[in-house]
């Protein structure tokens, strides 16, 4: 029998490297996406300054639970599902392959913006902290130092840039809390207030609109799931990492929110913020703690964008791994680095496209905190919350078909709840898109970005319809994964009752679904009566 040809990757058995990451690892690469000093410094003053409205820390407390009720489902799903294409395999599993695929061609533009447009900020933060330091330095060459270093860590061991994450982020959390305790040991007022964390607030009109920017501040803690082949013991590791990661981003967010009110004053916090913009929490702890402290503020708000580079980077080119080991984006896709096991292709590919889009920026002369960074995070941040509401209904159709998977909360009740909340946040985003991105009111740029998605999601529907016509032994790889993932509706190895198996287990024990008989002929016998050579399978 003809052996396979073995210049192509197994679409069933290429895998990540295995058992590098532990649970503290992958919660620093979910906290690190979300980003939280940069989401403190910039997301949080913007929403006091634009919207004026004092329920902040309230609204990302909501949101964090909001997230946390999504999150139940998800990481239920991940205990039955470990790949690292993360939403395209839960919707592949939930809803079909087509719209499996279609949510992939999302992902893949969705992830690559958010991290090409941290690039701006990080340019424009970086130059600001140089200069500061007398070092005459643009955003263009910070921005390129920075993809540079990206660009390694990205073809390199996964754990090694979990240990940088690891040293980023725990400077980044103690400077935010240490900022904190500052600024609500010395209120503005004379005495603590809490009259921000009053949820009476939440029924204000101003809430959705704020909702819809405090939510991009979470972006990223989904990031757990795209790292599942690499953990040990993924269905647990990946479940307890990412409520780690919603949990922590949101206690900071809304913690620092509160603190930057008490600081400033709750009668004076909007005005404040918008006259200090950026500058605002930096302005309220000055006056009681050492230059120094301030001076290494502003260097931790530089790693903070790098930190949430380097995950976002990671997510896009597992992305990228997972579609190409599956046969949904071309086989090389599929190949990983021989000695690190990371995905060399997706990973390159990324880089490649990052630089082109600098070098573009850099050429117009456009402004890289408008129109690279908010622009293309904001539009991101859109894509991804279009993945985020999709899984949500693909968890309720995946435990509707396997009820006995997981219990009644986990498999029905939060699912449905998370739909329905996501549904009114995604509705508001696209309703207010061109509010986000300040523009006029009759601008193509409010339609545009929502249209732009919906035409990448047909085009995937397209091309699995192509698959399951020309290839469809690869259509029905879509969304399984190195060890097959979930198999729906295959037939189990005899004795199985509750563990999934693989592609490769069925295929080696010749338990592999009959083909359907001929019209008006009576079914046979099994056209496959003993299990296939291994030599071919292996």
């Amino acid at each position: 029998m003809a052996r396979k040809d073995m210049t192509e990757p197994d679409i069933v058995s290429t895998a990540l490297a295995r058992n590098r990451l532990g649970v503290p690892s992958v919660v620093f690469f979910g906290v690190a996406g979300a980003a939280p000093l940069t989401v403190i410094i910039g997301a949080i003053t913007t929403i006091y300054a634009v919207v004026g409205n004092t329920a902040v820390p309230v609204v990302y407390l909501v949101v964090a639970g909001i997230l946390s009720i999504f999150t139940v489902g998800f990481v239920a799903m991940s205990r039955h599902i470990v790949n690292s294409g993360a939403f395209y395999s839960y919707i592949s599993h939930g809803l079909g392959r087509i719209p499996g695929v279609g949510a992939a061609f999302v992902a893949l533009p969705a992830y690559a913006m958010m991290q090409i447009g941290l690039f701006g900020l990080f340019g424009v933060v970086a130059s600001g902290v140089l200069n500061g330091l007398g070092l005459d330095v643009g955003w263009f060459a910070c921005a390129i130092a920075a993809w540079a270093l990206t660009a390694l860590l990205g073809v390199l061991w996964v754990d090694l840039s979990g240990k940088v994450l690891a040293v980023l982020l725990v400077a980044e959390i103690l400077i935010v809390l240490i900022y904190d305790v500052v600024m609500v040991a010395n209120p503005a007022e004379g005495s603590v207030s809490f009259a921000t964390l009053n949820p009476a607030q939440v029924l204000t009109p101003e809430v959705a609109a704020m909702m819809v920017l405090a939510i991009a501040g979470f972006v990223g803690f989904e990031a757990t799931v795209v790292l599942s082949e690499e953990a040990k013991d993924p269905k647990r590791t990946i479940a307890r990492a990412t409520h780690w990661a919603v949990i922590l981003a949101g206690l900071l967010c809304g913690l620092s929110a509160w603190a930057m009110s008490v600081g400033a004053g709750p009668g004076n916090i909007v005005s404040v913020a918008k006259a200090e913009q950026t500058d605002l929490v930096f302005t309220l702890v000055s006056p009681h703690v050492p230059a120094a402290l301030i001076n290494v503020g502003y260097v931790l708000f530089m790693t903070s964008i790098f930190a949430a580079l380097l995950a976002f980077h990671a997510a896009v080119s597992r992305y990228q791994f997972a579609l190409g080991r599956e046969g949904v984006l071309p086989r090389a896709w599929g190949y990983t680095h021989p000695r690190t096991g990371a995905p060399i292709v997706g990973s390159i590919t990324q880089s490649v496209l990052a630089l082109a889009v600098l070098v573009v920026y850099r050429l117009t002369g456009a402004d890289p905190l408008v129109y690279l960074f908010a622009w293309l995070t904001v539009v991101g941040g859109l894509g991804v919350l279009i993945l985020m509401w999709s899984a949500s209904a693909a968890v309720i159709a995946f435990f509707v078909r396997h009820r006995h998977q997981e219990n009644v909360w986990r498999g029905r009740i939060a699912p449905v709840v998370a739909f329905v909340l996501l549904s009114i946040i995604l509705a508001a985003t696209i309703y207010g898109l061109g509010d986000l991105l300040q523009v006029e009111s009759g601008s193509m740029f409010h339609w545009i970005f929502p249209t732009g998605y919906a035409v990448f999601a047909v085009v995937g529907f397209v091309w699995a319809i192509v698959m399951r016509a020309a290839r469809p032994e690869v259509y029905a790889a879509i969304g399984r994964g190195a060890d097959g993932g979930f198999i729906a509706d295959a037939p189990r190895l005899k004795g199985s009752h509750t563990e999934p198996i693989s592609v490769r287990a069925m295929l080696n024990a010749g338990a592999v679904p009959e083909p359907p008989p001929e019209p008006d002929v009576p079914p046979g016998p099994p056209r496959w009566e003993t299990p296939p050579e291994p030599s071919r399978w292996t």
